[in-house]
């Protein structure tokens, strides 16, 4: 038997056999047939496969798209354009760790400008799962990878607060899809404050070209600006820029300032891409908030 290279999602039903999740076809589509959004699925690694189903064991977790993502209005035309390779390539699987600080800030990072996939735009650390590693372990290692920060899997008390099913382009406006993914969004809690931790960054300037601690505020507003609609974004109580850490080209890192309009973007409908916060990431970072609410009460 081949050795498995990659981690693909499946989906089926409890109890049933499931089936590889094709490029083409929306992941959250399998689930619902009257063009919703998000719905709450279990989910599971098993055997190098992530499987997603409904059933009655374990605790659903919400699983989103965007409202324009790529899969769900492509046509036949469209889908039968997209060359042969990638269509095989099926549905990829990655995690991205929300970390949060025992101060109540959680860490996000600015995608190197000279990656191919969603260059300069400001996601959790985070990346593919490999064979034969837990999601955990996943998320571990790709924190310290991007970061330089080593948690151990024994103190961070991890919790799924969702998937998302990702797009890249986002929009087809932009190009026929090129890679789709689900998206793990995990959280995990540090006993350390963000300027502890901040003394421990070590970024990888191959992937990373900042970072930020973003707090509950902040946070607020970034949610606050949903990509595809224009309400308005409440900023008033708060400063018009965040302390950001730049990373340079050596690893080197140095305290800047980032204007808090480029946290609060929207993905643009036509055109190059901007720096902004990813939608998946506001899906992240308004559930995280939630958990937050919940542990107040």
């Amino acid at each position: 038997m081949d050795k498995v290279r990659r981690i693909l999602v499946h989906v089926g039903k409890e109890g049933a056999a499931s089936h590889q999740a094709l490029f083409a076809q929306s992941v959250i589509g399998q689930f619902s047939s009257s063009g919703e959004d998000e719905v709450k699925v279990n989910c599971c690694l098993d055997n190098n496969r992530l499987i997603l189903f409904r059933g009655d064991k374990g605790q659903a977790v919400p699983l989103k798209r965007a409202a324009f993502c790529p899969i769900k209005h492509l046509s036949i035309k469209e889908a039968a354009a997209i060359p042969l390779d990638v269509q095989q390539r099926g549905v990829d699987v990655g995690v991205a760790i929300v970390l949060q600080t025992t101060n109540g800030r959680v860490l996000l990072t600015r995608r190197a400008k000279e990656l191919r996939v969603f260059p300069n735009v400001w996601v959790p650390p985070g990346g593919h799962v490999e064979p034969e590693e837990t999601l955990l372990d996943a998320g571990l290692r790709e924190l310290k990878e991007e970061t330089g920060l080593q948690l151990e899997a024994e103190g961070v008390s991890p919790k799924i607060l969702g998937l998302w099913e990702s797009v890249y382009p986002p929009m087809l406006s932009r190009g026929l899809p090129q890679r789709h993914h689900v998206v793990i969004y995990m959280l995990l809690h540090s006993s350390c404050s963000h300027l502890q931790l901040q003394s421990s960054l070590s970024p990888s300037p191959a992937e990373v070209s900042a970072c930020l601690w973003a707090d509950s505020r902040v946070v607020r507003a970034i949610v606050s600006a949903v990509d595809g609609e224009d309400t308005e974004v409440p900023v008033d109580d708060l400063l018009s820029s965040v302390s950001v850490s730049q990373v340079s080209t050596d690893g080197t890192l140095s305290e800047s300032t980032l204007p808090l309009s480029v946290l609060i973007r929207r993905a643009p409908a036509s055109g190059p891409d901007v720096e902004r916060v990813s939608t998946g990431t506001k899906f992240a970072l308004e559930l995280w908030l939630k958990s937050l609410e919940a542990t107040d009460l």
